[in-house]
């Protein structure tokens, strides 16, 4: 996994150190006992303060007379060295690698699909997704896939009976900053629908009395019957295409029946509507890129490489990280534009494969950790549902993280592909 590995003289004096980089390294230390893994960014200062003959009367760590072998890699970026750190600390202590990385759960709002009467929570887990299935195949032989060309999403509809599949998959959405953060937007999304937010498994009953919600009617009350199943199910379809899209299929919607009512003089009507938009939009413009549907999440990490004329590629997909790939600035391909050679190196990486849900949980939280950082060295890139990358801003972004440029601000999300200007 490691780069180079060199054995360590009992010797060593200081004009061995000298063949290190002074450079940023993750690396390994073997001997007596456990290993000893870390990141550094200062590969050679590192290993002399741990490896060089030890000052008298001090109490810094030495482990000079302990270590046999080092191995070590040189990484380009802190987002390199922590995934790197991860790998190399995942196999060298599989037991007790969480505590040593300290890496947090991202937070995520969970469609509850598998419910009969499906609600959202936030949670840190993911449980119950098919990863890299179409939807028919994840919502079982029952389900009817609508997909909505104006929506660029396919969704579960009830079937005759009003209720979803009883194999539906559950959905996640995320990463979120923080569990405060979701639950702000998965409160505020909410108050535009009528889907419940009561957590108990119900048992409709006309006698029972309902909750604070029906009685504000923001709740469509299945659990006194004050509705059908079929008509609860339609409500959870919205709320599921409102997720999907980033609150652009409700935004559009609004729209659509704002403008006929303005122009049929219904005012009040009119002003109803508009009031509502102008309370979602700042819900939907302070919603971070990279929240969205985690099965449908795919971003490309540009990260500086340690190798000359070149950056270091990650692709994150099916909640997985890949990479890094070097991609060199310098080439130049006659055959090949710099955007061909961008496809081809992101359709190169591999797939996702058979993983467990932690070690998913562990690569969402890495990624999510560089993400929200206040500074961040590198760039990221989204696709869009269909799997369309952004090849020019891809390039012109390869440009700025190799001359070291500042990112520009990030443009909203749209679940939609952008239309990209010529060049």
């Amino acid at each position: 996994m490691l780069a180079c590995t060199l054995p360590f003289p009992p010797g060593a004096d200081e004009t061995w150190f000298q063949e290190f980089p002074s450079a940023p390294a993750v690396f390994l230390l073997r001997g007596d006992g456990q290993p000893y893994v870390s990141k550094t960014a200062n590969l050679r200062r590192r290993l002399q303060r741990l490896l060089g003959p030890p000052a008298e009367q001090s109490k810094r760590l030495n482990l000079r007379d302990r270590v046999h072998e080092i191995e070590y890699s040189l990484t380009g970026s802190d987002f390199e060295s922590q995934y790197l750190l991860y790998r190399v600390l995942r196999e060298a202590f599989r037991d007790t690698y969480a505590k040593r990385l300290r890496l947090r759960p991202a937070p995520l709002v969970k469609l509850h699909l598998e419910n009969e009467y499906p609600r959202a929570s936030v949670t840190t887990r993911l449980a119950g997704t098919t990863w890299g299935q179409p939807p028919s195949a994840v919502l079982g032989p029952q389900a009817q896939i609508v997909a909505d060309p104006e929506e660029k999403s396919s969704f579960a509809r009830p079937d005759s009976r009003g209720r979803l599949p009883p194999h539906s998959s559950n959905l996640y959405y995320g990463p979120f900053p923080s569990r405060a953060a979701a639950e702000k937007f998965a409160d505020d999304a909410l108050d535009f629908f009528k889907m419940r937010r009561c957590v108990e498994d119900l048992h409709p009953d006309p006698a029972f009395p309902g909750c604070v919600y029906s009685e504000m009617k923001m709740c469509l009350a299945p659990c006194f019957k004050g509705c059908t199943d079929s008509e609860y199910h339609t409500e959870v379809s919205r709320v599921q295409t409102f997720f999907d899209t980033a609150g652009e299929s409700l935004l559009r919607q609004l729209s659509e029946q704002r403008d006929p009512a303005s122009a049929s003089l219904v005012f009040e009507e009119a002003a109803a509507i508009h009031a509502k938009i102008e309370k979602l939009k700042p819900l939907l413009s302070q919603l971070p890129e990279i929240v969205r549907r985690i099965d449908r999440l795919q971003a490309l990490v540009v990260q500086p490489s340690a190798e000359p004329d070149c950056v270091a590629l990650f692709k994150f997909s099916g909640a997985m990280l890949n990479g890094p790939m070097l991609f060199n600035v310098a080439s130049r391909a006659e055959s090949q534009s710099v955007e061909s050679r961008v496809e081809a190196a992101i359709a190169g990486f591999p797939s996702s494969g058979t993983h467990s849900i932690t070690e998913r949980m562990e690569h969402l939280a890495i990624l999510k950790r560089w993400f929200y950082r206040s500074q961040r060295t590198g760039e990221v890139f989204f696709s869009d549902d269909k799997g369309s990358w952004p090849s020019r801003r891809i390039v012109r972004g390869i440009g700025r993280v190799y001359k070291g440029e500042r990112s520009p601000e990030p443009a909203p999300f749209s679940a939609t592909p952008a239309t990209e200007s010529p060049s």
